[in-house]
């Protein structure tokens, strides 16, 4: 017997005409902005990774190194932004944004950003420091992205001392093991991870890299003007990735010491 169909209100009509349309994949960049200087320190390059960063029409922008604030730079150099580094970067493109403080000393601070097309439900920054070394964090996010459950990205900067990044890497897969399973995460950012182990350890997670599924290996990254190192990574949890690229031209590769990895993650 066909059911009878119950006439849509006007209400329930225009609510539903007024719903935001699913989103079914995110563009992403991850970046190391070595503090907004160029490979050599030599020169503040900040305005021009703005620039490029733009052309990418990114939806989320995973950062590492970026200063809040160092009054050093800001007396000595004319052209330093007075915004904290993160929303200088943000600007009008990017309508939310979260920063976790990692490292802070007597001219100011940094740490890792995330800058989001979409709204940023809550964040934390985990500090993941081995006492008396690096100051480490896990900025992680939580977005709120049209059609889709709640989607979580987390950015990633790791220690250079193994001992220490398999500590964190646990940490990390701590944290994962806590978020609901069904929920799409994505993990990017500098791993720091030049002998290819974290791959191993995330894998019990449910983590896979997006390089490696992709390409067959990570993208070399470090240093930017030639490439050798897989420092920087991007991985998916109940999501896959695809279009996946280190950017090692002009002018990528005099804007940090870092390739920026841009990837489209399929929700």
């Amino acid at each position: 017997m066909a059911r009878e169909h119950k006439p849509v209100s006007d209400k329930a009509e225009g609510a539903q005409q007024n719903a935001p349309e699913k989103v079914n994949s995110l563009h992403i960049l991850t970046v190391n902005t070595h503090k907004g200087f160029n490979w050599l320190n030599r020169k503040y390059i900040l305005p021009e990774l703005r620039d490029a960063v733009r052309t990418l029409s990114t939806d989320i922008v995973f950062l590492q190194e970026v200063l809040g604030v160092h009054e050093g730079h800001a007396a000595r150099l004319l052209d330093w932004a007075s915004a904290p580094q993160y929303e200088f970067l943000a600007d009008s493109m990017w309508a939310d944004y979260a920063y976790g403080r990692n490292a802070v000393y007597p001219e100011g601070h940094h740490g890792n950003a995330l800058l989001s097309k979409f709204p940023i439900l809550r964040h934390e920054n985990l500090d993941v420091s081995v006492s008396g070394h690096e100051e480490r964090g896990l900025l992680h996010s939580v977005l709120d992205v049209p059609g889709q459950p709640e989607v979580h990205a987390i950015c990633v900067h790791l220690g250079l001392q193994e001992s220490h990044r398999s500590a964190q890497l646990k940490l990390l897969c701590e944290l994962l093991d806590r978020l609901p399973p069904e929920e799409p995460v994505i993990v990017a950012g500098d791993f720091n991870d030049w002998r290819r182990r974290a791959d191993a350890q995330l894998a019990g997670s449910g983590l896979r890299e997006v390089f490696v599924q992709t390409h067959g290996e990570p993208a070399r990254t470090f240093p930017a003007r030639w490439p050798v190192l897989c420092l920087d990574r991007v991985y998916v949890r109940n999501a896959s990735g695809i279009n996946a690229q280190a950017h090692r031209r002009r002018p990528w590769s005099h804007l940090s010491d870092h390739i920026p990895l841009s990837v489209e993650v399929l929700l």
